[in-house]
């Protein structure tokens, strides 16, 4: 039989969170795994009621009066749990009475934190989608090159026709736009890793982009930036990643139909793994719109080609994108929900060539 002590020495070493609640569902005492993971003092937490330590989580709640009450454990998968400062984790979450003597001293509560599992599960499906991408647009690439390259030799042609030279500027523009677009499809033609990087800043390509954007027609988009100016240059090919975002904001717009707000914000993001690589650095490029959201049962599919929620839209550009930044050793993931969508781009910061 081991001491009290001794049984709080080896709560103390857990690495599981775990909260014990009195029978009125106050926080009597948690471990120091529950302070690190809920990012709060005991001193801070005990005597809240569950209902102030985790507001928003009804089902949580619920669940711990039922075991209280009727005396039996509870296991519950992906809880999703709203902390102080706005954050929110998912856990695994088990919950277990504690009888004494046939009365009840309290119910406890342990947590383990998934998010990460999530997230790894997550990346390894979108990197599948991707590949699935990719081929369907080799075979695609394939079949634009032709009639791109019959559009430039018109162009040409017109221009030589044109009475009037300031008019060749139109025709300039047609015969730059499909230079532009037969490089680009020159180089998802060739073998992932061959590609014209050179070492770009990060925030002009958005702001180029963004000009794009706003240049045109019956577009009325507020563009709002929170760039992280420590971020330095990054070894990329600026077309690849000026399509990439051009996909990622047109599709924004698409969703705003016409009006509303994009907020683009880079940051620098520590120790991460990717695509089964460690990286030190990575930069976070998140382009978040506040229109309807995408449908629960799309969000999953996205990055698949030809999946899209508008009868006149290809459902392309965001497969096109996530190949794109994927030939950088990247990858675009993406949140939604009514009035807040978030498409994250993730770059490597290494600047060695790859």
């Amino acid at each position: 039989m081991i001491s009290t002590k001794q049984a709080a020495y080896i709560l103390d070493n857990l690495t599981t969170a775990v909260l014990w609640f009195r029978p009125d569902l106050t926080l009597h005492t948690l471990n120091p795994a529950a302070e690190t993971l809920l990012e709060v003092s005991a001193k801070q937490a005990c005597g809240l009621g569950v209902e102030q330590l985790f507001p928003r989580a009804d089902h949580c709640h619920q669940a711990l009066k039922r075991v209280r009450e009727q005396r039996y454990c509870v296991t519950e998968r992906g809880v999703r749990l709203h902390l102080f400062g706005a954050k929110t984790i998912t856990v695994d979450c088990s919950i277990t009475p504690v009888i004494v003597e046939q009365n009840i001293r309290g119910v406890l509560l342990e947590l383990m934190r998934i998010d990460q599992h999530l997230r790894i599960t997550r990346e390894e499906n979108l990197l599948l989608q991707q590949q699935a991408a990719r081929n369907v647009i080799r075979g695609l690439a394939h079949e634009i090159k032709n009639p791109l390259g019959g559009l430039r030799g018109a162009a040409q042609l017109l221009a030589r026709e044109l009475p009037d030279k300031n008019l060749r500027e139109y025709t300039d523009i047609i015969i730059g736009e499909a230079d532009r677009l037969q490089n680009l499809l020159n180089r998802m033609l060739l073998p992932q890793g061959v590609s014209h990087k050179k070492l770009t800043n990060i925030h002009q390509i958005i702001i180029r982009v963004s000009q794009i954007i706003s240049s045109e027609p019956e577009t009325r988009i507020k563009i709002e930036y929170d760039f992280d100016p420590s971020i330095p240059e990054l070894y990329l090919d600026p077309d690849q990643m000026i399509q990439a975002l051009l996909n990622i904001m047109r599709n924004a717009v698409q969703a705003l139909n016409g009006f509303g707000k994009i907020q683009i914000c880079t940051r620098i993001q520590r120790q991460m793994s990717l695509g089964g690589r460690h990286h030190k650095l990575l930069a976070r490029i998140d382009v978040r719109d506040n229109g309807p959201g995408i449908a629960p049962h799309l969000i999953d599919h996205i990055f698949y080609p030809l999946v899209t929620s508008r009868a006149e839209g290809t459902g392309l550009g965001l497969s096109i994108a996530q190949s794109l930044v994927n030939q950088h050793g990247g990858l675009i993931e993406c949140t939604s929900q009514p009035g807040d969508t978030v498409f994250t781009i993730w770059l490597p910061m290494e600047t060695e060539k790859r």
